[in-house]
């Protein structure tokens, strides 16, 4: 038990809490810990946001995908990780992405009524939240007041940074060429001059006209942070 204490410690959300008072919520609050087989679908696109979920183990893919074009963006996540807590609260509470296990995975979640109920009685968990919160907001809007500054080729890193997490591996975009281009405001040319610049940088792997892949996330943010 006390290993599965300190993997439950390193989740985000989690950070700052005492091994003591962790003991504490257990004792009082159903976590219920789940395993998913390889391949096997977790979210699907449009299911409500009920609980709160982390990746204790293995691995999973996040896809997003557009309604009206022809877009997707996906990456890796492994544990410790939390599963986009942002819908959790708000107006729209549907998850916007699908998420499948690559390899066999461990999961936790915790119901919004009981996440809700430890929030209101622990000020640690309810700053990590909040800080959670802030920070994906902040970005964004920050990214959406730049986008009018940026070029195609810094536009198209936004893109990444704004549809993958910190911990994101294997980012792959997959598209029609004409689609993206309306997404990022971008005339054809210009997009295909961005993709050939950043694979020249070795930045992305672009194998054809319809799909990049991202070499390193981090190294794609901080080659243009610079």
């Amino acid at each position: 038990m006390d290993n599965m204490f300190d993997k439950l410690l390193h989740l985000p959300l989690f950070q700052g809490v005492s091994h003591e008072r962790l003991s504490e919520i257990v004792e009082k609050v159903p976590f219920h810990f789940l395993k998913f087989k390889r391949g096997e679908k977790i979210i699907d696109r449009g299911d409500s946001c009920t609980h709160v979920r982390f990746i204790i183990s293995g691995k999973v893919r996040m896809t997003y995908e557009s309604r009206r074009l022809k877009f997707n963006i996906s990456h890796e996540l492994t544990g410790p990780e939390v599963i986009a807590p942002d819908y959790l609260f708000g107006l729209d509470t549907s998850y916007p992405f699908t998420l499948k296990a690559v390899e066999e995975c461990g999961m936790l979640q915790l119901s919004k009524n009981d996440y809700v109920r430890i929030l209101q009685t622990d000020h640690v968990f309810m700053y990590n939240i909040l800080n959670y919160l802030s920070r994906n907001s902040q970005a964004f809007k920050s990214q959406l007041l730049n986008a009018e500054q940026l070029s195609v080729t810094e536009r198209l890193v936004m893109l990444v940074n704004a549809f993958t997490s910190q911990k994101s591996k294997n980012v792959v975009l997959e598209f029609r060429q004409r689609d993206l281009c309306r997404i990022l405001g971008a005339r054809r040319p210009a997009l295909i001059t961005a993709i050939e610049d950043l694979a020249t940088k070795g930045l992305i792997i672009a194998p054809n006209n319809s799909s990049i892949e991202i070499v390193d996330r981090k190294q794609l943010l901080d080659y243009f942070k610079k």
